[in-house]
């Protein structure tokens, strides 16, 4: 399969999750079908990935690339799971739960990006993908260390707002960001002055 239609395939499948869990009227039937046609996108980047990177067979930066897409699936199918059994009431959570549960794979998806992030190549699919990112090797490199050294004391304060603040939901969306926001103007801040900064 060429580049090309391997982006073109990836990009039809997503769209029809996204069409799929909006249009149909059963939630469990479309919220299922979206999580199949997601799961049908990752499966097709895991099959190319050498072929979208040009990065051969064994490289380490392509073993870093299949494990963040064999994490993504795993994350997909339990959290699919998680809410499939809820919605049928075969696992009751109270409102406690639901939130340990929540801020757990909060954490996870920190620490784990957190921990290859340096160790992700240069690509438009995988990784902090900003305009400026994808454009420069060195604005990648120093996105990527940024994210990886915010990971850990993201958690930490993380965990220790959970009790303390009253909205859960504020505090999540509020990590969350400060973990994609801080890396992402830092690094545009470096591509603006390397490249623009010197034309003035």
């Amino acid at each position: 399969m060429k580049r090309s239609k391997t982006r073109i395939w990836i990009r039809v499948l997503c769209v029809a999750a996204l069409v799929l869990g909006l249009a149909l009227p059963d939630q469990m039937a479309g919220f299922l079908l979206m999580a199949a046609a997601l799961l049908a996108a990752v499966a097709v980047l895991y099959r190319h990935l050498g072929e979208l990177t040009d990065l051969p067979d064994g490289h380490p930066k392509l073993n870093t690339l299949r494990l963040v897409t064999v994490f993504s699936v795993v994350m997909l199918i339990g959290c699919t799971v998680i809410i499939v059994l809820t919605e049928t009431g075969k696992i009751v959570l109270s409102e406690q739960g639901e939130r340990t549960l929540a801020a757990c794979i909060v954490c996870i998806v920190m620490l784990f990006g957190g921990n290859v992030a340096p160790k992700l190549p240069r690509s438009s699919h995988t990784g902090l993908r900003l305009p400026w990112t994808v454009a420069d090797d060195e604005t990648w490199i120093v996105a990527h260390r940024i994210l990886g050294y915010l990971s850990l004391p993201l958690v930490l304060v993380y965990l220790l707002g959970i009790p303390v603040m009253k909205s859960f939901e504020g505090l999540t969306v509020t990590i969350f960001l400060l973990w994609i926001g801080i890396p992402a103007v830092l690094s545009g801040l470096l591509y603006y002055r390397k490249f623009y900064h010197k034309r003035s």
